[in-house]
C-alpha cells in the first residue's frame, strides 16, 4: 500500500548552525573545566564548604583568614616602581617590617604603614627573593638565582650590607632551576627555617637555634595541601604556629596548621576581603603578634589586614 509522502512526518535534522553551538558548548565547557582544575577552585570550594562548620571557638584557635579586611590597600612604596618587592617579614624587635627588593638588590625597613623608614643595598646578591627575621636582630635572606641561604646582622646603624661578610649556605638545585627557593619564614618554635620552593610548590626544614649556625641538612615537609600553582612566600604566625603560605599565580593565602592540613584561605581577587582591585602579583606576606597581616605585590604595593569586627 502506498504511503502518502506528504502524510509521513519528516524526521528533523539539526542545523549547521545548531552543531556549531553545540561543538562550541563543550569547548567551553572543557576550557572552564581546565581553568578549575589549574585554579583549583574544586579544592577551594571544599574547603570552603568545610569553613562552615568550623565553630567559633575552633576558628579563634587558628588565624581565620575570611575574617581579614584590606584597611590599607594598594599604598605605594615610593620610588620602587622599577625595583620589585618580593618578600616582606615582621622584627617584633623593631615593631617595623622589612622587604627584599629583587630586581636591584636592596634591603628597605617600612614603618607598618608602609612609609619607608631606610634602604639598605645589598652587595654581592644577584636576585634575593625571600626574608625572614630571626633572633637577635639576625636576618635571613634567600637568593633565588643563587640558590643561596645568607644570614646577616642589622641594626639600627647598618648603612649597607655585604653577602661576604656573612656566613652563606648552599640550597642545593631544585627540579625547576629557574623557579627554584624563593620563601622563608623563621619558626620560633620549632627552633627551625621553613624553606619554600616556587613551582612545583614544596617545602623544607633547616634546624636552627636562632643564630647563624644551621645544624644538619635541609629536610622535605611531605605534603599534599599545597594545591596552589606557585608558593611565593611564608610566614609563621607567633601566636598559633600556623603556616600562612601565599600563591601568586593563585591569587591566595592558605592557612595551614601545625599538622599541615589546611585551615582556611583568602583570595586575593578584587572585591574579596576589603579590596577593591586584585593584587597584581603577591609576593610577601608577614603577620605580627596581634594577627595583623601585611603583604607587598610587585612591583612596588604595599597591603595592610586586620580583622573585621563581629
Amino acid at each position: 500500500m502506498a504511503t502518502d509522502p506528504l502524510l509521513t512526518p519528516s524526521v528533523r535534522q539539526p542545523s549547521r548552525f545548531s552543531l556549531r553551538w553545540y561543538y562550541w558548548l563543550l569547548l567551553l565547557a572543557a576550557l572552564l573545566y581546565g581553568v578549575a582544575a589549574v585554579m583549583h577552585w574544586d579544592d577551594r570550594g571544599a574547603l570552603w564548604v568545610l569553613e562552615r562548620f568550623e565553630s567559633s571557638s575552633e576558628q579563634s584557635e587558628s588565624v581565620w583568614l575570611p575574617d581579614y579586611t584590606a584597611v590599607i590597600d594598594a599604598k605605594p612604596l615610593p620610588g620602587m616602581e622599577k625595583d620589585e618587592a618580593s618578600d616582606l617579614a615582621y622584627s617584633p624587635l623593631s615593631k617595623t617590617l622589612f622587604s627584599v627588593m629583587g630586581k636591584n638588590p636592596f634591603l628597605v625597613e617600612l614603618t607598618l604603614e608602609g612609609d619607608v623608614l631606610r634602604k639598605i643595598p645589598l652587595v654581592g646578591w644577584s636576585n634575593p627573593e625571600g626574608l625572614t627575621v630571626m633572633e637577635n636582630g639576625l636576618l635571613a635572606i634567600v637568593d633565588e638565582r643563587e640558590h643561596l641561604l645568607t644570614i646577616v646582622k642589622v641594626d639600627a646603624n647598618t648603612k649597607s650590607l655585604n653577602i661576604a661578610d656573612f656566613p652563606k649556605y648552599n640550597l642545593g638545585v631544585s627540579k625547576d632551576q629557574n623557579k627554584a627557593f624563593e620563601a622563608i619564614a623563621w619558626d620560633p618554635r620549632r627552633q627551625q627555617l621553613l624553606l619554600g620552593e616556587e613551582r612545583p610548590p614544596a617545602m623544607f626544614v633547616w634546624k636552627s637555634d636562632g643564630s647563624q649556625v644551621l645544624t644538619g641538612n635541609k629536610q622535605k615537609v611531605p605534603s599534599d595541601e599545597l594545591d596552589l600553582r606557585n608558593l611565593s612566600a611564608l610566614s609563621i604566625d607567633p601566636r598559633t604556629g600556623h603556616t600562612l603560605v601565599l600563591s601568586a599565580d593563585s591569587h591566595m593565602l592558605l592557612e595551614l596548621d601545625e599538622l599541615g592540613e589546611q585551615v582556611s584561605f583568602m583570595t586575593l581577587l578584587g572585591g574579596f576581603n576589603g579590596l577593591k582591585n586584585t593584587i597584581p602579583r603577591a609576593e610577601g606576606v608577614a603577620i605580627d603578634e596581634h594577627g595583623t597581616l601585611y603583604m607587598v605585590s610587585e612591583p612596588n604595593l604595599f597591603y595592610r589586614f586586620e580583622k573585621a569586627p563581629k
